[in-house]
This record gives C-alpha cells, structure tokens and sequence, in this order.
C-alpha cells in the first residue's frame, strides 16, 4: 500500500510478534463489573472453522487495509445499496482516474496560477501532494453480498441533526468566535478567518501531527480517504492494541478492567474491552475536550464491536453517542480487509518546516496589512 507523510518517509516498521498467553475466555457484562469466565465451547465461529487463539477466543490479529471509495454518509435521495454494476462502475473509474494522477509530472510545464487551477486535488491547490502519495482505495464496501452506499448504516446512513445549542465548540454552549480543531478534520479543513493563525493550537490536530486527521486514530477509527489507511491489530491475555499507520496513533485497549476516574482525560479516550462470544467489544469514554470527535463534548461514548466475517476480514461496528449534540446516537460498519502491503512509519515532523511557515506566513500577512494601514 502506498504511505505518504509529512516529511516524506518510507522506513518499514519491522513486526514484532506479540506472543498470546493462553487465559480463560470471558463473558462480555457491564464495563463496571468483573468478567466471569466461559466454556470454550464451539460457536459459529468455530463451527466456520474460522482463526482462534489457544485459549478459544477469536483470532483478530492481522494487518489490514481500511481504505474505501465508499462515502461516510449516504449521499441524498440514495438507497441503501448499489447494485454490483455500478460498484465495478465506480471502482474502475477511481483506477483510471489514479492512473491519470500517477503519470510523470512534465519538467517543461507552466507553474500554475496563484491559487490553483480549480481543479480537484493536489494540482488545484499549490503545494499539495502529487498524485503518487494518495490512495483512498479503489473497492466498495460489501457486506453480506450488498454494496452499500455508506459507512453509517443508522440512522437512516446518515449522522441524525445536532441539537440546537450544540455549536461546533463541543462544549454544549454555542460554537466559539475561532472554531477549534476537531479530531476528524482533514488537511484542508483548517480554521481560517481572523485569529486562526495566532497560535499552532488554532490548527487542526493533523496538521500538528497529533493525531490521524479524518479520525483515523478513532475511536471511531475510520478510513480518510487519503492515504496510510493500514491498522494492525494484536492481541494479549490482558490487552488489545490498535495501531494506526497514520501519524503512527497506536491505541491500547485494557481488557476486563474499569474506566479511570472521570478527571482524568485522554487524547483518544479511555479504552475498556471484553468479549462477547466470538465479538471484540470496547467502550471509550474520558475524552478530552482538545479533540471533540464532530464537535462532541468530553461526555461522548464510543462504543466498537471488531468481529471476523472471515478467516481474513474483519468487520468493525461503532456508535457514537453524546446526547449533549446529537439528537440521537448513530452507528456505522466497514470491512477490514486483509493488507497486501507493509506498514510504514509515519515521521510527520520528522523534517517538517510546514507548521513553522505557516506561523511566520500569518506574521508576514499581519505586517503587511499594518505598512497598507499606516498609508492610508
């Protein structure tokens, strides 16, 4: 798979194989109580002939790719699904468009005018990336033999209306005068307007490169229809680790445990799991109000659920709920299919002169309009 970063690296991270110690299954209960321990009798999984670690519990572990060209919402006035036609439609478009994008650059070429061309992607933005760094995938989601039109399944595959007094500020009181950055927002969706390049904080979390934009690095972990859409996941008698090769966010996932205490915030939250028959399921809670997954508050609830749909792919279901925004909680599902690549490390500061330009650019701008000021 292709892996593009800030500072351009491409070092493969060597895999360490993490040694399972065989304990006894548990039953999935309440995130508050201890897990009683389960027979490991066969289930559907078993019945499948499907992977299982030496305790009986289903073998997640892999490296996958998450990479789509299914949309996030389902566009309007369309249904459920497409048929198979047009998935191979669309999936041989993307691979056509790429090809286009993965032609040599022209030495001889004009520069492009200020500003850009107009057109989508790199090449209408000066400065972007060249083609050969992207890839959002070229697949469409299939579950159980349906193409669907989205990642969110419910409501209705799109995320319900916010509340009224929900402002994007993710504190329940009204969206502040310099909108902060959120944990899914992509490159592009930086702040702008005045005050937006006072401080780095007023940039998006991804530009800082702490964490995954589009909210890769979750919870809810999700593709970002760009590039280093590889996770592996592994799996120990007490743990379950999530990492991401975007920005390289490497989640932990404590197994039949209890939330810490609600003062203590996290960046990705406070993962808890156990396991309900053949299904991985984690909560997240004690987020922190510095990344406001959509403008949450620091009382969001994720809850994910990574089963197998086979002996190679997963399927990874998530709900969001935050009553204080939204009208209502909302869910989405997308398969993990197996990598055919490596994963890379992703140096994003390694080399990276970006952020510090763009500090120095918005002094510059701010000096120049004080000399057009001062001769008026």
């Amino acid at each position: 798979m292709r892996s593009g970063s800030l500072a351009r690296v491409g070092v493969a991270v060597v895999a360490v194989t993490v040694a399972y110690v065989s304990v006894a299954p548990v039953h999935g209960q309440s995130p508050s109580t201890p897990r009683a321990p389960q027979s490991s009798t066969s289930t559907g999984a078993a019945k499948r002939g499907l992977p299982r670690l030496p305790d009986g519990r289903p073998d997640l572990q892999g490296t996958y790719d998450v990479s789509t060209i299914t949309p996030f919402e389902r566009p309007n006035g369309v249904g459920e699904s497409i048929s198979e036609q047009e998935a191979q439609s669309r999936e041989k478009q993307t691979v056509e468009r790429r090809a286009v994008g993965d032609r040599p650059s022209d030495g001889k070429r004009q520069a492009p005018p200020v500003g850009g061309d107009g057109s989508a992607g790199a090449a209408g933005n000066v400065g972007g990336y060249n083609g050969f760094w992207l890839d959002q995938g070229d697949t469409w989601i299939v579950i159980d033999n349906v193409r669907r039109t989205s990642i969110i399944t419910e409501p209705e595959g799109r995320v319900p209306p916010r509340k009224p007094q929900a402002g994007r500020g993710g504190r329940g009181g009204g969206a502040p005068a310099i909108a902060l950055p959120t944990s899914d927002a992509g490159e592009n969706a930086a702040p702008s307007g005045r005050g937006a390049y006072d401080n780095p904080e007023q940039r998006p979390l991804g530009e800082r490169c702490l964490l995954g934009f589009g909210s890769t690095s979750g919870p809810p972990t999700l593709p970002n229809g760009f590039y280093n859409n590889t996770k592996q996941l592994v799996q120990t008698k007490d743990y379950v680790m999530i990492l991401n090769e975007m920005v390289h966010d490497a989640r932990i996932v404590r197994l039949n445990s209890k939330h810490v205490p609600s003062n203590i915030r996290k960046w990705m939250g406070d993962s808890i799991g156990w396991y309900e028959g053949d299904t991985l399921v984690i909560e997240t809670t004690n987020f922190t109000d510095k990344t406001r997954y959509m403008g949450t508050t620091q009382d969001l609830k994720v809850t994910e659920r990574i089963s197998r749909l086979d002996d190679k792919t997963l399927l990874y279901k998530f709900t969001i709920d935050d009553p204080a925004i939204f009208t209502k909680p909302w869910s989405g599902e997308y398969p993990w299919r197996p990598s055919k690549g490596l994963m890379y490390e992703y140096a994003c500061h390694e080399g990276n002169y970006a952020l510090g330009n763009i500090m120095r650019g918005a002094r510059l701008l701010e000096k120049e309009a004080e000399e057009v000021a001062k001769q008026k």
